[in-house]
């Protein structure tokens, strides 16, 4: 990762997050873990994340709930699902709903830092071809104004 990613870890097993963080420490990003849904939301709003990895059951809010809730406050946050009870109905959901990925439960420290870097990299590729197709839109709308002139010929 280029420059310092800002991810957050969401998940309840404290085994899992401080893998999670010692896996990303190397990375060249900021990471912050929380234990749960509300704490991830409070965290996204104190300061919004590029990256959230997520798991999907957590007391209080679950995964899918707190998903939803990024994708409409954050939309430009890339959210990775990894769970420990995947299904063909959840990855769907979490797809719908807008994850960037889905993994299951072991997640290797490889597998972790590739979500997180594709994450990443499709956050940046959406905001340059978001301010790539504002500025072709400001340009051509000003490339195809005509002035007319008044002068006699």
């Amino acid at each position: 990762m280029d420059e310092k990613s800002k991810i957050l870890v969401v998940d309840d097993d404290e085994v899992v997050r401080r893998s999670h963080l010692r896996s990303l420490a190397g990375a060249n990003c900021e990471v912050k873990a929380v234990w749960d849904g509300t704490e991830a939301l409070r965290a996204m709003t104190e300061h919004p994340f590029d990256v959230v990895l997520l798991d999907l059951r957590m007391p209080g809010l679950d995964g899918m709930a707190v998903l939803r809730t990024i994708k409409e406050k954050w939309p430009e946050s890339e959210v990775v699902i990894i769970t420990g009870y995947p299904s063909i109905e959840t990855a769907k959901e979490a797809v719908r709903l807008g994850a960037y990925d889905y993994l299951a439960k072991p997640v290797g420290p490889d597998a972790v830092i590739d979500a997180a870097t594709g994450a990443v990299m499709r956050k940046k590729w959406a905001l340059h071809t978001d301010r790539t197709n504002r500025n072709e839109g400001t340009a051509s709308n000003a490339g195809s104004r005509r002035t007319t002139s008044n002068h006699a010929y």
